[in-house]
């Protein structure tokens, strides 16, 4: 371990272990580890000389923002350093010509809609838990939200990035850059490739024309056909998002969202842009969405806060309904959506646990909380066991076994199910390139080492790819 003193010369550090277990998990809590220290940085500087002593004294490091992960993306090590950026959180420019805005990685993702609302722009994606994750924490994890349907995920909006790279150095990564796309390579890298300090996201400016529907049905297959039909339509609408009866139980108990009584599944439709082409569309969706038994249309910013308001809090709802859960993030094809849920249905009555189906319905991404009693012998297990067989179900009808929370720790044994030991190896190949010694973030989105492995030196002997041509190995 890095000598304490060393550490102190560079950030403020923390050792005390009470406060250690703050930072033992991010949002997925099922996974924990307490860190051996961690560093709580306020610059890029301090940030570069932690990485240069982990590197001195070949101890691995991870990144952490505000801790609101899903797949144990920041779970730390007990033998290394957590670098945690939630005290970089400055706005440090507004360029609205540009159309662009430069934040530090502890700037929430909310606050950046926050500052340019008045002049008529926001930031577009959207997780859920927009109000408190950090800007960083969704470059890492190339978050989307509600609204990726249409706006696309945060490498859509993001332009460049500042970061410190494995090795403690400073360089800027830029989508204008010539060669290849590193830019895009490190978007979504989860914290493997090194660490960002600083952003610079694409503002996007405020539609003309805002309609957010509520559509209550008896059941999900019915909302499911709709969601078809309007994509099937040709509609784009900029969020469908569909909940079934026990997330909205939750929900209710957590928010009083006030959905439709006795709803087997709501879907809330959002449709933005231009005036004239939003009413055309609202007129095709009353059409398609005729089967509900109850249609709400928001009047106003108020009443369509009301109707986000169960959905965005679905996942801290469960917690009025169930001691623990685990959240998945799979993707299936939009046609698969019916058997895939009648199969989550059965999966959950077979091994007695239940399943609330929340989900990105216009782009098949799934978020099935699986709920359990945390004290009762053997509970965790089976949970583990259905939520495995749902991410098995996902890669079975040629879907992925994550959207955009990532693979982080809680995955990584289900890349070998998606993909061949070629593909693993040539993404570990692109990992080595940026991190040679295997120290960022170490034992996250890969099962195994495969290649440069989880302490210091590269694969011996030539890789495959190298040897056929194919591929370059620094």
């Amino acid at each position: 371990m890095i000598p304490l003193d060393e550490l102190r010369e560079v950030a403020e550090i923390i050792t005390d272990p009470v406060r250690l277990r703050t930072y033992e998990s991010d949002g997925l809590t099922y996974h924990r580890a307490t860190p051996g220290v961690v560093v709580l940085a306020e610059s890029a500087e301090q940030i570069a000389a932690v990485v240069r002593l982990c590197n001195v004294y070949g101890v691995p490091f991870v990144a952490r923002g505000s801790g609101t992960g899903l797949s144990g993306g920041a779970l730390p090590r007990t033998d290394g350093v957590l670098i945690v950026t939630s005290k970089m959180r400055r706005i440090l420019e507004i360029d609205l010509p540009g159309r662009r805005a430069v934040v530090e990685p502890g700037v929430t993702n909310l606050a950046i809609t926050e500052a340019v609302r008045e002049q008529g722009y926001y930031y577009a994606p959207d997780p859920s838990s927009q109000q408190i994750c950090s800007i960083g924490g969704n470059v890492a994890e190339n978050s989307g939200g509600a609204h990726c349907l249409k706006y696309g995920f945060t490498v859509n909006h993001v332009e460049a990035c500042e970061i410190v790279t494995p090795d403690g150095d400073i360089i800027q990564l830029d989508r204008m850059d010539p060669g290849y796309d590193l830019l895009g390579a490190f978007v979504g890298s989860e914290g493997t490739l090194g660490i960002t300090t600083k952003i610079t996201v694409r503002l996007s400016r405020t539609p003309e024309s805002v309609i957010t529907v509520l559509a209550a049905y008896d059941d999900i297959e019915q909302g499911g056909q709709a969601v078809s039909e309007i994509i099937g339509a040709g509609i784009v609408p900029a969020a469908i998002e569909m909940m079934d009866a026990l997330a909205i139980e939750a929900a209710e108990a957590a928010v009083a969202c006030r959905y439709p009584e006795k709803a087997g599944a709501v879907l809330i439709v959002e449709l933005d842009g231009p005036q004239q082409e939003v009413e055309r569309q609202f007129e095709q969706l009353k059409e398609i969405c005729r089967g509900a038994f109850e249609l709400r249309v928001a009047a106003d910013a108020a009443e369509r806060a009301a109707i986000w308001r169960g959905r965005k809090s679905a996942f801290a709802a469960v917690g009025r309904i169930s001691p623990a859960y685990i959240v998945q993030d799979g993707v299936v094809p939009r046609t698969a959506l019916p058997q895939v849920l009648a199969a989550i249905d059965r999966i959950s009555q077979e091994h007695g646990i239940r399943v609330a189906n929340v989900f990105h319905a216009g782009d098949g991404n799934l978020h099935p909380l699986v709920l359990f009693d945390d004290a009762e012998p053997g509970a965790g297990e089976r949970a583990e066991t259905v939520s495995g067989a749902i991410l098995d179900l996902c890669i079975e009808h040629g879907g992925s076994i994550t959207g955009e929370h990532g693979v982080g720790v809680d995955k990584s044994r289900y890349m070998p199910k998606m993909f061949t030991d070629e593909d693993l190896d040539t993404m570990q190949l692109v990992r080595c390139a940026f991190d040679p010694h295997g120290l960022s973030n170490p034992g996250k989105v890969f099962p195994t080492p495969r290649l440069c492995g989880e302490v210091p030196g590269v694969r011996k002997g030539v890789h495959p790819l190298v040897e056929a041509g194919k591929a370059e190995q620094f």
